[in-house]
């Protein structure tokens, strides 16, 4: 469970609602506009549209202590015409997670962002909200032997728990495939019990007995840097510093980007 909104919370959310509600024209949601005397919609018309009392929409405007289920906030924002972030802000500002996050992710890849990870030249890979690779650079495809070469799975836990290329390739493989896992569960959280992603852990925990072990340790960490070493087939040690960066409008994409580490003489 989120924690609930502390008072700032509920009095930023309030004068957000009301700023909202204030720049919308009542003929931009087929209301008839009649004399006003303030500009935009009024209260009750927005409670109406999305099918709330008026009361709890007014105290929620104030800032009193009401809490707002996933679904009404959904209405809000439908209503109140709300763009991804504000949508985003609107969600975070109750403490609330939306039922819709992730949904982009049935989109296809937006070209620019493939045409940026082609242009980095350590390697780089993204993945979606599943840790499968959605694309690469050329760099990457050389680093990762097994992985994103050839016609291999392309879901990092897959590789990582399932490929016997990933325990030559990857040092300390017991340290990190934990990490991992530890990673992708605070990842995924807020989709932790949808029905694709339940399917993908169970299938993980049948096929990888230490997959499975790490996964019911309950482990939950960050996607942080730091130094990731590899014992490449052919070009030996390999150290390089990690960075995880998100994609922008896209909360189901994550850039992973390999920098090679400086050896100290």
């Amino acid at each position: 469970m989120m924690e609930p909104p502390s008072p700032e919370r509920r009095r930023e959310l309030g004068a957000f609602l009301r700023a909202q509600r204030e720049r919308l024209g009542p003929a931009s949601v087929g209301v008839a506009s009649g004399r006003r005397r303030t500009p935009g919609l009024r209260r009750e018309e927005v409670a109406q549209l999305c099918g709330l009392s008026t009361t709890w929409y007014t105290w929620l405007e104030q800032g009193r202590d009401v809490s707002a289920s996933p679904l009404a906030l959904a209405r809000m924002a439908t209503t109140l015409r709300l763009g991804r972030a504000e949508r985003a802000y609107l969600f975070e500002l109750a403490a609330r997670r939306d039922p819709e996050q992730g949904v982009a992710e049935e989109a296809g890849l937006p070209p620019v962002v493939s045409s940026c990870v082609a242009a980095i030249q350590a390697p780089a890979y993204l993945l979606d909200r599943f840790w499968t690779a959605r694309c690469w650079n050329p760099a990457a495809t050389h680093l990762f032997a097994g992985w994103l070469d050839g016609e291999a799975d392309r879901n990092l836990l897959r590789f990582v728990f399932l490929a016997p290329a990933a325990r030559a390739l990857i040092c300390d493989w017991e340290v990190r495939a934990r990490r991992v896992v530890a990673e992708f569960r605070a990842s995924c959280s807020a989709h932790v019990t949808d029905p694709p992603l339940r399917g993908q852990v169970d299938a993980l925990r049948r096929e990888s007995v230490e997959f499975g072990r790490f996964w019911d340790s309950y482990g939950v960490l960050d996607r942080e840097g730091g130094e990731r070493s590899f014992n490449h087939p052919r070009d030996g040690l390999l150290r390089y510093k990690q960075v995880t960066f998100d994609v922008a409008g896209r909360p189901d994409l994550k850039l992973t980007m390999l920098v090679p580490a400086i050896i100290a003489m």
